[in-house]
């Protein structure tokens, strides 16, 4: 089985300078965890997780104790909080490969490219949905 079989191809993407607050309208809204940075080209430049979102907001939004620079975190650029120089992979490539490369790089997914273009995205809830199969 390659990883073609069984990534997600409708993928959502952002600009890199899209601010923090489309970023997390996104999150609050689609069931993934992981969204694609991309160019003025729609080349792949970064990917931004659940995670890195939460960490560079406040903790203080929607609180009673929030300020106003509480509420400019939203303002953060996507590139700001970005991972850079995403590792990718293949449309061809085999699951195990990418299981391997995910466990060796210590990530949550893979942006699956072919010739810079974007095709789709694999996580690890993939892989494990594909073995529970």
């Amino acid at each position: 089985m390659q990883v073609q079989d069984i990534m997600t191809r409708r993928i959502a993407t952002v600009q890199q300078d899209d601010r923090l607050a489309l970023v997390r309208d996104i999150f609050d809204q689609a069931p993934f965890r992981h969204l694609l940075v991309v160019d003025d080209e729609d080349r792949l430049c970064g990917v931004i997780t659940h995670a890195d979102m939460y960490r560079a907001l406040s903790p203080y939004l929607a609180t009673d104790a929030e300020l106003e620079r509480d509420r400019e975190t939203l303002q953060r650029r996507a590139h700001q909080v970005m991972s850079r120089d995403p590792v990718t992979i293949a449309a061809d490539a085999s699951l195990a490969a990418a299981a391997s490369l995910m466990l060796e790089r210590n990530i949550s997914c893979l942006p699956v490219v072919d010739r810079q273009q974007l095709l789709g995205v694999l996580s690890w809830k993939d892989l494990l949905c594909a073995l529970m199969k």
